[in-house]
């Protein structure tokens, strides 16, 4: 019996963290605790440029706070990196920085990463577009809203929609798509051929059906059939008749008249 050699390319098995993985979560997390901890020096002093409405200077800077997750996410493409990146980057912050937050921020920080993370999940960490980027810095501005506003007493104020409004947008572009950007910007160095942001693209590159004017990822290129180079000719490859002249004793011709008729 013959052994069927035609499988179907296997799914892709849910691998564990690398130590590599890890090393890069634990650097990516204390990089944007720092970060984080300017960004309350900014919000600080942008809070007193704007006077009166200095209190909704949190809102236009909160999507800053949101950076580690998505960008962690992309990266190592493993769930729950969101949240970890987020929860460390605020012991940084609360520990070794100071922050004015304090311990509450811990809390925060995992609604951040939760929020951020829910779009990836919900895709099962394969897609990664702007769209996913964008929804996810909306979501986590959202989910630490609602306890802020909570903690804040925000609810019922005129200007409640207004302060949702602002940060959901500062949530979009700075904890979204800038994070998107970033993440291009890392992995056009090559620093990032080593995690699963460039492994499993190529792994999909390769499984995905090579059809016309596709590139592989080893560089090669099939081109649509309008460019392909033409067939070898009928002279190369005889007919049954000339093939069959060419065999006859005879000498016959592919119009099947023997030379011997006229001897």
């Amino acid at each position: 019996m013959s052994e069927k050699t035609d499988h179907a390319p296997a799914k892709p098995t849910r691998r564990g963290l690398a130590m590599r993985d890890i090393v890069l979560l634990v650097m990516l997390a204390v990089v944007f605790g720092f970060l984080y901890w300017a960004l309350v020096q900014a919000w600080n002093a942008l809070a007193i440029a704007m006077g009166p409405g200095g209190d909704l200077a949190q809102h236009i800077l909160f999507g800053g706070w949101l950076l580690v997750a998505p960008i962690a996410i992309a990266i190592i493409r493993y769930p729950g990196v969101g949240v970890i990146a987020e929860v460390i980057a605020a012991v940084v912050e609360v520990v070794f920085l100071g922050s004015p937050v304090g311990p509450m921020l811990l809390l925060s920080a995992t609604l951040q990463g939760l929020g951020s993370e829910l779009p990836f999940t919900l895709t099962r960490y394969r897609r990664f577009g702007w769209g996913i980027y964008a929804l996810s810095g909306a979501c986590g501005a959202a989910a630490v809203f609602v306890l802020n506003a909570f903690r804040s007493g925000w609810w019922g104020q005129s200007i409640i929609l207004a302060r949702f409004g602002i940060q959901a947008v500062s949530g979009l572009v700075l904890g979204g798509l800038l994070a998107k950007v970033i993440v291009e910007a890392l992995r056009s160095t090559g620093v990032l051929d080593d995690f699963a942001i460039v492994r499993e693209g190529a792994q999909r590159s390769e499984d995905a059906p090579w059809s016309e004017g596709t590139q592989r990822s080893d560089g090669a290129q099939r081109l649509p059939r309008q460019n392909r180079p033409a067939s070898r000719s009928t002279s190369q490859h005889p007919t049954a008749p000339t093939r069959a002249a060419e065999a006859s004793p005879h000498g016959e011709s592919d119009t099947g008249t023997s030379y011997d008729k006229y001897q």
